[in-house]
């Protein structure tokens, strides 16, 4: 058996790139999610034939509430990886790029789905309530969002790279 393998330092590096690899998949997760909802799946349900406005508004608030719900699931789940163990818990960087995810996350869920809420209803109720911002406001939160799962996957992933193949002096 080798000794070096087994050392303290050894199993705590294996802990550090188990987490990072969490690090690397839920927000790549995350991304592929709004990805596929928000910029496939949205447009594409008010082409499918038969399908109404109304039809499509119905089934876009339930498949985003849906979203926005995993969507905390995995903040959550990232969070906790981003803090616990303490001996692998972000710095820097990395932790301002949370602090970002946390605050598009909140302003998209407490802010703006509310008056999309509102205008699905007016819609639904037989109102015509005209253009608004509010659709673009939530595409641009997940745009941002998108980028900074983006930047959390790649700092992780360089975190492991890091561990691997540490730098040669």
């Amino acid at each position: 058996m080798n000794r070096a393998a087994t050392t303290p330092n050894a199993e705590l590096a294996r802990t550090r790139i188990k987490i990072e690899l969490w690090r690397v998949a839920l927000p790549v997760l995350w991304f592929g999610m709004i990805a596929a909802i928000s910029f496939i799946e949205a447009p594409l349900k008010f082409q499918a034939p038969g399908i109404t406005i109304p039809l499509g508004l119905g089934i876009g608030r339930l498949v985003f509430a849906t979203l926005n719900i995993v969507e905390g699931v995995i903040l959550l789940a990232l969070t906790l990886l981003s803090f616990w163990p303490e001996s692998a818990r972000i710095a820097g960087s990395r932790l301002l790029v949370w602090f970002g995810l946390v605050f598009v996350f909140a302003a998209k869920v407490a802010f703006v789905r509310p008056p999309l809420n509102a205008r699905t209803d007016e819609v639904l109720a037989g109102a015509a309530p005209g253009q608004s911002p509010w659709h673009y406001i939530y595409i641009a939160c997940d745009v941002a969002t998108m980028v900074l799962v983006l930047v959390l996957a790649v700092m992780a992933a360089r975190s492991i790279l890091r561990t691997v193949a540490p730098a040669k002096k």
